[in-house]
């Protein structure tokens, strides 16, 4: 049986993967998570897992040999705070405890597919997987960036080409937005579309940013990805284990938060039995609602973000992904059959 371990299993990405290989069969999964933040288990309720391990404990004992044979690891554990400003801790999270899974992966042979993060780019305006377009606003965005930096090190790796001489699959994904289920547990870090369904159901309104970095309100623009999409790429590059790098994982398509939080409001209309409205309309009748940008995020907010899928699509992943109206949609009929406000 095919044993695989996930970092970060009751988190966001991790808990959808495991249900992605569930759907597949696999449940010789290892679950790698730290439960103080105890209601995270819901999202592990319902999968199917072989043991659940504390994070505190894994790394140090898979890589003295520990939990047998492991196929692959998926690596999400991480802290994706980007307001967290604890260095230290953050460098020591995010890129020491993955440099230290990515030795133990080689030593005993395991595939490595792990997280980085859109963040690595920060305020570039061009994002393809080239150092000349890196450039973090925050510890978080440069934790992550140091790990692709020394996996291409590590690996060999020419700028978004393959690993050249290594055995063993290794590739990073740099996560764009991602939405959808199973994120409610991240609080403030949930996604514009988990905090516009929630706001939505409690005020009767939605609240965007004003005009800002040279985009008009609401304008400021995203490549928004649905989780079912993140998961398929996942699963694709686990189906091709000679295929290694870093890669990035987005729509490649940038669209407004203004679409969020129509896609957000029709969506529940619909459900309602109501007619969908123009930006125009949903502005007008009070039910989208422009505030001003917050001096706590000025120079530090990405304001445009566009995955370049050429690196992707160059080693046969053709996947395509969903648009903003058609994951947001799908994503607020799930929360409203789960009976989540």
């Amino acid at each position: 049986m095919t044993r695989i371990v996930v970092t970060g299993a009751a988190g966001f990405i991790g808990s959808n993967i495991i249900k992605g290989l569930n759907a597949r069969g696999l449940t010789d999964i290892i679950a790698v998570d730290d439960l103080t933040q105890g209601d995270k288990f819901r999202n592990i309720a319902d999968l199917q897992i072989a043991d659940y391990v504390d994070a505190d404990v894994f790394y140090d004992n898979y890589a003295e040999g520990a939990y047998g044979q492991v196929e692959a690891i998926f690596h999400e554990g991480a802290c994706s705070d980007t307001m967290e400003s604890n260095g230290k801790y953050m460098m020591q999270n995010n890129f020491a405890t993955s440099l230290q899974l990515y030795h133990a992966c080689q030593k005993r042979g395991a595939r490595l597919l792990y997280a980085s993060s859109a963040a690595t780019y920060g305020g570039s305006d061009t994002f393809r997987e080239e150092p000349a377009f890196e450039a973090p606003l925050n510890v978080y965005g440069y934790s992550k960036l140091l790990f692709d930096q020394r996996m291409r090190r590590e690996c060999g790796l020419q700028f978004e080409r393959a690993f050249a001489g290594k055995t063993m699959q290794v590739v990073g994904f740099r996560y764009f937005n991602v939405y959808g289920p199973r994120e409610q547990h991240k609080g403030r870090m949930a996604s514009v579309a988990f905090h516009q369904f929630n706001q939505f159901r409690s005020e009767g309104r939605v609240k965007l940013f004003d005009e800002y970095g040279g985009y008009a309100a609401g304008a400021q623009m995203r490549d928004f990805v649905f989780i079912d999409d993140v998961v398929a790429v996942n699963l694709w590059f686990f189906d091709h284990p000679g295929i290694s790098g870093i890669f990035n994982l987005g729509t490649g398509r940038a669209q407004p938060f203004n679409d969020v939080a129509s896609s957000v409001v029709n969506s529940l209309r619909e459900l309602d039995n109501l007619p969908a409205l123009s930006l125009p309309e949903l502005v007008s009748q009070g039910l989208l609602e422009y505030i001003p940008f917050p001096d706590a995020l000025r120079g530090k907010y990405q304001c445009y973000t566009q995955a370049d899928l050429t690196a992707l699509r160059a080693v046969g992943c053709n996947h395509q992904f969903a648009d903003v109206q058609t994951g947001v949609a799908s994503y607020v009929k799930s929360r409203v059959q789960t009976g989540q406000s």
